[in-house]
């Protein structure tokens, strides 16, 4: 299988469960259309470059997914129906990056210098 790293932006006044709920309802559609959510980071609740349909904020989610292409069109379709998303994208990725990873690499680099 493919995989996918996936970021959507959910509505500022949507409270944590209702966006873990978003999120479970998306990982069900990837289970069902044949796929697998390895992983899910929510980022929280962060402030927008811009506004985008009268929100200043909104809390982002990543999920990286391991499925076909047609549960990654599904997947997509119930995004775009869903009016508590705002924005989301998904990018095909050889293989899953790490944050840990990243913040490591910054430290190992600061230490350096």
């Amino acid at each position: 299988m493919t995989n996918y790293e996936s970021v959507l932006i959910a509505r500022q006044d949507l409270g944590a469960s209702q966006v873990n709920s978003i999120v479970e309802d998306l990982s069900n559609v990837i289970k069902k259309e044949g796929g697998e959510v390895v992983r899910v980071d929510n980022w929280g609740l962060k402030n927008l470059a811009y506004r985008i349909k009268k929100n200043r904020k909104g809390h982002y989610v990543l999920m990286n997914i391991s499925a076909p292409a047609t549960a990654i069109a599904e997947f997509e379709r119930v995004m775009r129906v869903n009016e508590d998303i705002i924005r989301y994208m998904t990018v095909k990725v050889e293989e899953f990056s790490n944050a840990n990873e990243a913040d490591s690499d910054k430290n190992a680099a600061a230490v350096e210098e």
